[in-house]
């Protein structure tokens, strides 16, 4: 059993740690909710920005989807990337380490798109006008696909990862499981180290 208490603890000192790093909201609504079953459950150990998980400790995410935001016609889903490393990066136009990154993630994704292994996927969240992040990634020239989820309900398929905490970054392995966890805005180097290992383990 949980000691409720500890989490909520744990949750709060979380989303401190970040706060100078990331685009937070009101410490209240950073709680750890934790997934129950064999899928993956996300508890911060000790508020740390970076937690990696050996592949036999990984557990798979819940399969989400939703509307692209290029194209409110079309459904992106996590499904869609079967078999492939998938990067998961929520992100809004309105989050200061979101702009400083993403010129990291797009060189991610060419490298992904170079060595055929996967994508990055983004998870548009906060911005209330569509257009106005439609814009930012044109702008940037940016190439890989956004969910486009302005309450970021697609968290909860995430482990209990916070909603407060913006930009956090998945690197999901190739059975869609979490390998490593960034609470922090990242750098494109962050990313391919553990896609290379990522990369080995898929060889061995």
């Amino acid at each position: 059993m949980f000691d409720t208490k500890r989490l909520a603890s744990a949750a709060v000192i979380a989303a401190a740690s970040v706060l100078l790093a990331s685009c937070a909201q009101e410490s209240d609504n950073a709680q750890n909710a934790v997934a129950q079953g064999a899928t993956f459950e996300f508890i911060t150990p000790g508020g740390q920005q970076e937690i990696f998980y050996e592949e036999q400790d990984r557990k798979p995410l819940q399969s989400f989807s939703g509307e692209s935001l290029m194209d409110e016609s079309e459904t992106i889903s996590l499904d869609d990337y079967e078999g492939e490393i998938v990067v998961l990066n929520s992100w809004g136009q309105w989050c200061a380490p979101c702009r400083a990154e993403v010129d990291d993630l797009q060189r991610v994704q060419e490298e992904l798109d170079e060595r055929d292994l996967g994508t990055v996927l983004g998870i548009n969240v906060r911005d209330y006008n569509p257009q106005i992040a439609r814009d930012f990634k044109e702008d940037n020239g940016v190439t890989f696909p956004s969910i486009y989820d302005p309450p970021f309900r697609t968290a909860a398929a995430l482990g209990g990862v916070p909603t407060s905490v913006v930009p956090t970054t998945i690197v999901l392995d190739a059975q869609h499981r979490p390998a490593a966890v960034f609470l922090r805005g990242i750098t494109e180097q962050d990313v391919l180290d553990v896609v290379d290992d990522l990369e080995q383990e898929q060889a061995s």
